[in-house]
């Protein structure tokens, strides 16, 4: 007589062995539930740190017949499975020092979009969320519900071993979590025992404090509970060498990629966010090495040798994402259905018009997740009533299954834009 399925994770640790198998149909009722009808399971968050040619990004023409504008033309296999807006924006501030209202709204410092999303589904997967950077993290991207800033993982090698730690990493992770915990601990006593002794304006303080700290602490909890789920295996092997220079940003934005399609692919994690920088490196680009650093090219004071050496190093940007896409649509999960049917990735930036330091208008594109692409959406951001850029992250939250109906300074939806 058949015996009936056993639940992955519990077998395998019932044979003792710590390793994950691979997304198998024979498991896929128990380990992979059902989803919702046109809801999406991961969300995957790229923005760059100088934004993309305003004219190079954005088609002529809206609806669905456009012409891909140069930037968008790496993507032409791909056409029907994204959507890209102009027009949106938060009405924040100008200036790189409000880069991180991309993900985080109207107000800087302020809770991000991944960690909105990553607290609701992040308990998931092994790890709530995943914050990366490729090339120096100039500015912060995500943040906690208390405005509190989350470290970005700078180098590959970083990252693969925490998706495929060996027995000595997770003891050594386990070790350093607990001892965080114990330390929190004293703090949290150290803390109780100063609101008693304080003003009331203080004791509030006091408050808001203490919610920053048992959000650290529920987060370390999680990760201590989990730091010995089973590890996937890969095939898939880093250089010998962490591309960390900033010459090498492209190779580590490519390595970057590889990793985050493995996590998701390995279900490591639901829920990712990656910065792409822009400081003062000069690329070499098919063999011939720019006349600037990408940073001074964005400042290119509308000279067209600059603007033609800026859309160079950002086409290759588009040509890393776009084998990113590739590989979602490759992979499959457990139901064997393309990754990409059910993750939603949002490729965008804080920064409109980097030579002006301008934050309206920001170039916007929306990837999978079961939506209805293939468009140009053009928003006259001058309209009374215009749609703001957290109308659309209110559309992505509610994709995901989350009950949101407002995002900083939006309160409304873009779902009839996806119908």
């Amino acid at each position: 007589m058949m015996q009936p399925l056993t639940n992955r994770r519990r077998f395998l640790k019932a044979a003792g062995v710590s390793l994950a198998l691979p997304a198998l149909e024979s498991f896929a009722a128990i380990d992979s539930p059902v989803r919702p009808s046109g809801k999406a399971r991961r969300l995957v968050c790229v923005g760059t740190y100088l934004g993309f040619y305003q004219d190079a990004f954005f088609p002529d023409q809206e609806g669905r017949d456009f012409q891909l504008s140069p930037l968008l033309q790496p993507l032409e296999a791909h056409r029907g499975q994204f959507s890209v807006f102009s027009g949106l924006d938060h009405r924040a501030p100008n200036g790189h020092g409000a880069w991180n209202n991309f993900l985080c709204g109207q107000a800087p410092n302020s809770y991000s979009l991944d960690q909105q999303v990553a607290d609701v589904i992040g308990s998931e997967s092994r790890f709530p969320s995943l914050q990366l950077s490729a090339g120096k993290a100039s500015q912060t991207m995500s943040h906690t519900r208390q405005g509190v800033a989350l470290p970005m993982v700078l180098r590959p090698s970083v990252l693969y071993r925490k998706l495929f730690a060996s027995p000595e990493d997770r003891e050594r992770s386990e070790y350093l979590l607990r001892s965080g915990h114990s330390a929190l601990d004293v703090v949290l006593e150290d803390a109780k025992r100063l609101q008693r002794n304080v003003s009331a304006a203080d004791r509030t303080k006091l408050g808001e404090y203490f919610d920053s700290l048992r959000d650290v602490e529920t987060r370390l909890a999680q990760q201590i509970n989990r730091v010995h789920d089973p590890v996937p295996e890969t095939d898939y092997r880093l250089p010998d060498y962490d591309p960390v220079s900033p010459t090498l940003q492209l190779e580590a934005e490519t390595i970057m990629y590889d990793l985050m399609a493995l996590a998701l692919e390995t279900d490591s994690t639901r829920v990712i966010s990656l910065f792409v920088g822009g400081l003062g490196q000069v690329f070499t680009i098919d063999g011939q090495t720019l006349k600037a650093g990408y940073h001074a090219l964005s400042h290119h004071g509308n000279d067209p040798d600059a603007i033609a050496d800026l859309i160079k190093v950002e086409t290759e940007h588009m040509r890393c994402f776009e084998r990113f896409l590739n590989q979602l649509k490759s992979k499959t999960d457990a139901q064997g259905l393309p990754l990409l049917d059910d993750t939603i990735v949002l490729l965008g930036t804080g920064m409109g018009d980097s030579s002006r330091h301008a934050n309206s208008n920001l170039p916007t594109l929306v990837a999978g997740g079961g939506f209805d692409h293939g468009r140009h959406i053009a928003v006259d951001r001058k309209a009374v009533g215009a749609p703001l850029l957290g109308d659309l992250y209110v559309t992505l939250m509610q994709q995901l299954g989350l009950e949101s109906d407002a995002f900083s300074n939006a309160d409304r939806n873009l779902n009839h834009l996806f119908s």
